[in-house]
């Protein structure tokens, strides 16, 4: 691989995805220049109510092997080892993820995990912008025009990595350009979020994803290293007797938590105020049709696909953007303008597919876990399946197994939870039919069932069930 190389090289975004990216093209020894519309990471104070406490999986942690700053970041990051569901009656489930606690999620303030992968790559000496905001890109010219401090800048590239967001100006461009080719979706939510901090907790595990199912809202608590803990409270924009329109002041947030989240009021400091002045997020699913330009463009992370957050694999699968790439340019070792197009095309065409599918399944466990985590039927069968799984690892994985604990492309995942859902839902029908709970099942009489409707179709498709390690 090349050690320096005289085209200009952007990455417009130094967010967790542009930051993971910078730091592996220069290990590979490309020269590039990153610009970010934020503070420098040492100015910058963290912003309120804007956290959204991330988990670090599989593919996350993957990216940062590949990376080499694995030992740098997990030392700022929680072990978080299952769901611990909250009844309204204030009763307790807990679910546990994987096989073992060998299996877990790494939670993490995203404020912290940027800010450390920023300060990283300015020990390299990597080329960082800070307080330059795009305003406009001409995709003929080949030009950047930025916002800073001291005017408008203009930067001339030759590629562009677009790591600029859910927002990006980048996809918004391509779209402007020929709409015809570059079509992209935004599907708003219907629910919004307001997070709420937890200074210090000694109430709620530190090491379990806590949440409080409600039908048409929830709230979840994730831990940071510090102690703290960042709920989050989700509920219906509009239209719902528990909506954001009908939470305007302290009286009915306060009679809202002691209805729907009564053993948590008292563990929120000023609950009333933190819910009234902190902002109200919009989630959107961000979809588009095409992630590169000809060979000068491609879009990353949530520039080319935002998530909803309810399966934890946004940042993961930005991650996965990032490992997937550059092993394509490894083995492309891109010279020219045709090389590089070639590259930016079977990204596309490789990891779209992926996103697409984790894009469906995060909306599907939005639902899975505003509502089905609290039903009985719906614990029955997770139980089942944790006891398939825990006895016959060589032959079975969860879709959540497969997509936390593994490196399985997402879109097979999302085949796989499809057949183990008729599975699970045959076995937990058999055992009602004869009025046993799933605790006495026998798994030794399923096991056919599972070889040929599940571990033939894990062989035939080349899926490894063992754990990723870093």
């Amino acid at each position: 691989m090349k050690t320096s190389t005289p085209e200009k090289i952007v990455i417009l975004g130094a967010g967790l995805v542009g930051s993971l990216w910078a730091h592996l093209l220069t290990q590979k020894g490309y020269t590039v220049d990153v610009f970010e519309k934020r503070p420098h990471p040492d100015l910058e104070k963290a912003p309120q109510g804007r956290s959204i406490n991330l988990v670090i999986t599989s593919r996350g942690v993957h990216g940062l092997k590949v990376a080499g700053l694995q030992d740098q970041i997990l030392p700022i990051t929680v072990p978080v080892y299952g769901r611990d569901i909250h009844s309204l009656k204030g009763d307790r489930v807990f679910q546990p993820y994987g096989r073992d606690k060998s299996e877990c999620n790494y939670s993490v303030s995203r404020w912290d995990l940027n800010r450390a992968l920023t300060r990283l790559l300015l020990k390299k000496n990597t080329p960082c912008h800070f307080e330059h905001e795009l305003e406009s890109i001409d995709l003929d010219l080949k030009k950047l025009v930025f916002k800073t401090p001291q005017g408008l800048k203009t930067v001339q590239y030759d590629r562009v990595f677009a790591t600029d967001g859910a927002g990006s100006v980048i996809r918004k461009a391509m779209v402007a350009k020929n709409s015809a080719v570059y079509q992209e979706s935004v599907e708003w939510l219907g629910s919004d979020y307001k997070e709420l901090a937890i200074h210090e907790s000694t109430m709620f595990d530190k090491n379990s994803l806590h949440i409080w199912p409600r039908g048409t809202h929830m709230m979840m608590g994730l831990a940071s290293v510090d102690g703290s803990m960042t709920m989050t409270c989700y509920l219906p924009r509009e239209n719902h007797e528990f909506s954001f329109a009908n939470l305007k002041t302290k009286a009915d947030v306060h009679a809202f938590f002691e209805s729907q989240f009564a053993d948590s009021v008292r563990h929120i400091p000023n609950l009333e105020d933190q819910f009234l002045a902190n902002p109200q997020g919009r989630l959107a699913t961000v979809r588009m049709s095409h992630w590169n330009y000809k060979d000068q463009i491609v879009l990353m992370g949530d520039a080319a696909h935002a998530i909803v957050p309810f399966f934890g694999q946004g940042m993961n699968l930005g991650f996965e953007d990032c490992t997937t790439l550059i092993q394509l340019i490894e083995n492309a070792s891109p010279k020219t303008s045709s090389d590089w197009s070639d590259v930016f095309k079977n990204f596309d065409e490789l990891q779209r597919p992926n996103a697409n599918a984790i894009a469906t399944m995060a909306l599907e466990n939005f639902i899975e876990m505003r509502d089905k985590v609290g039903q009985p039927d719906f614990q029955a069968m997770k139980k089942i399946e944790s006891i398939i799984e825990k006895s016959y690892p060589e032959l079975y994985r969860s879709r959540y197994g497969l997509i936390t604990y593994t490196l399985t492309p997402y879109r097979l995942a999302f085949e796989a939870g499809q057949i183990q859902q008729k599975l699970l839902s045959d076995i937990y029908s058999d055992l009602s039919s004869k009025k046993l709970k799933p605790e006495d099942l026998v798994v030794e009489i399923y096991k056919s069932q599972i070889e040929s409707r599940m571990t033939d179709w894990f062989k035939k498709n080349s899926i490894s069930l063992n754990t990723y390690r870093a």
